[in-house]
């Protein structure tokens, strides 16, 4: 499926979005602190109620939203994955405590968008430069 002009609409609308204050500083808390790796480092770093479990919930379902878009064949992945990577990087640092979190939560549907959005993405990515991934996982904590 070709680009469109309402794609570009809607990736410019998302990227306005995240200049929203709370979502950035809730962004910059994530990109400076979520490394976690298990349940119990998770529900120590995000306690209910904190602040941190409000931006990690705020940065996940941000990104759970706009995978969404993709997932349902309203925006064009394809060009997203051209500007999104910052998506990849939600993953990459949720990927290992995710399992967890859904058994806790009782919902194995948790952030199932981004999950299915960063496969797809890792393909890609792949395609276009193969090691760029493992070479970005590295960079930012994964």
């Amino acid at each position: 499926m070709k680009a469109t002009y309402d794609d570009v609409n809607l990736v410019l609308h998302l990227y306005e979005l995240r200049r929203e204050e709370r979502l950035r500083e809730a962004r910059r808390w994530f990109l400076e602190s979520f490394k976690v790796k298990t349940l119990a480092e998770f529900q120590t770093l995000c306690p209910r109620g904190s602040d941190a479990n409000e931006s990690y919930r705020m940065v996940t379902t941000h990104w759970e939203m706009v995978a969404s878009f993709m997932t349902s064949g309203v925006l064009n992945q394809e060009l997203f994955f051209a500007s999104g990577r910052e998506l990849l990087l939600v993953w990459v640092r949720v990927r290992a405590v995710l399992p967890a979190i859904r058994e806790a939560y009782a919902n194995s549907t948790e952030l199932q968008n981004v999950e299915i959005v960063a496969q797809r993405f890792i393909e890609w990515w792949n395609a276009q430069s193969p090691g760029a991934v493992d070479a970005f996982a590295k960079r930012v904590g994964g």
